[in-house]
């Protein structure tokens, strides 16, 4: 099969490798129908995270099942099936409690699996998933294509962009910044209306990001940064800060700016991987008595929940999906992303 791999900083290719086997019982294969470029994939690409020559990349996908184990029951041959980022077996107590990203029996897409393999990579054509059961979280039908890119973000972002909310005290009411226009802060705004905030305030200097931001469900936007932007965030809540302050680019100068815009009292939620280091300002915390919440979303705790307005189309997430590119094409849009000329790209194998 062809599957993306990475050699180095900005190499990114696509190359035949074998074909996935079914080895345990436990597992599946998943045709792949459509995959992604995450932000997060991005590190390794600038050699923020040295990448390990040709290791398997992506980690967000949904497609059919084309074979199962003897032990599998939930999911059969045929069903068109969400896979979350990770791999979980969704019965340890971990997984029982919210927190599936902390599995123990856990594994990442691309890296070794718990089995002592080297688990397949999302952006490929096949993908053997070791949990079928836990793991893949199957649709009502087969969906339409205009449905697809939407059930993908179910993957990843959407469910991250929730996580921070839920992790913020998003609800009924609630004043929120998000700071962040990617996907996952678009998806943050979207989440956060879905849940009932009254006011919320995208960060963004970008005015195709601000439109979507704003067809979100943002009522402000924001351009400025640093403390011009927290003093222009502040002063839309009377110059004490929102509820709420959703942080989801990784940075310690996003951190920064999310604890000294939140209100004394707020919560700020994060979900922005922090791969270049971050250094969170436990002083600042302290003197305002801000709550710091958050971490890498377990999405795959929030599907089912998420699914049925997504299915519905109540919430269009996927419409951060702003290019489509055949997975042949798999180099050019690791490009577009680090270029900013992409929100988020989906592939088609």
């Amino acid at each position: 099969m062809r599957a993306t791999t990475i050699h180095a900083a900005g190499d990114i290719r696509l190359e035949q490798v074998p074909d996935p086997v079914l080895s345990t019982g436990r597992d599946a294969i998943v045709r792949v129908v459509a995959a992604c470029v995450c932000g997060s994939d991005l590190w390794s690409y600038r050699g923020v995270r040295v990448p390990k020559a040709g290791s398997r990349t992506g980690h967000e996908f949904v497609g059919v099942v084309e074979s199962v184990g003897d032990d599998v029951e939930r999911v059969s041959v045929g069903d068109f099936v969400i896979a979350p980022f990770y791999d979980c077996d969704m019965t340890c107590v971990n997984c029982a409690n919210g927190v599936s990203t902390s599995c123990l029996e856990l594994s990442w897409w691309g890296s070794r699996d718990h089995f002592g393999g080297f688990a397949d990579g999302g952006q490929g054509e096949f993908v053997r998933v070791p949990h079928a059961d836990g793991t893949l979280v199957k649709t009502p039908e087969y969906p339409s294509e205009d449905l697809i890119p939407h059930l993908l973000t179910l993957s990843d972002v959407f469910g991250t962009g929730h996580h921070a909310a839920l992790s913020g005290g998003v609800g009924p009411g609630t004043t929120v910044v998000v700071i962040g226009d990617g996907a996952v802060g678009l998806c943050a705004v979207l989440a956060s209306k879905r849940l009932g905030a009254e006011r919320i305030v995208l960060m963004s200097r970008h005015e195709s990001r601000q439109a979507l931001g704003r067809e979100f469900g943002a009522t402000e936007v924001v351009a400025e940064r640093g403390e011009a932007g927290v003093d222009a965030a502040k002063a839309l809540f009377d110059g004490i800060g929102p509820d709420a302050v959703l942080e989801c680019v990784g940075t310690s100068a996003s951190m920064e700016q999310a604890v000294a815009t939140v209100r004394p009292g707020g919560t700020v939620g994060f979900v922005g991987v922090p791969a270049e280091g971050n250094s969170v300002p436990v002083q600042s915390l302290f003197g305002a008595n801000v709550a710091l919440r958050g971490g890498v979303a377990p999405v795959r705790n929030y599907i089912e929940e998420l699914l049925p307005d997504v299915w519905g189309g109540v919430v269009q997430p996927g419409r951060v999906f702003d290019l489509t590119l055949p997975l042949a094409d798999v180099a050019e849009a690791y490009a577009a992303m680090d270029e900013r000329r992409a929100i988020k790209v989906l592939l088609q194998p």
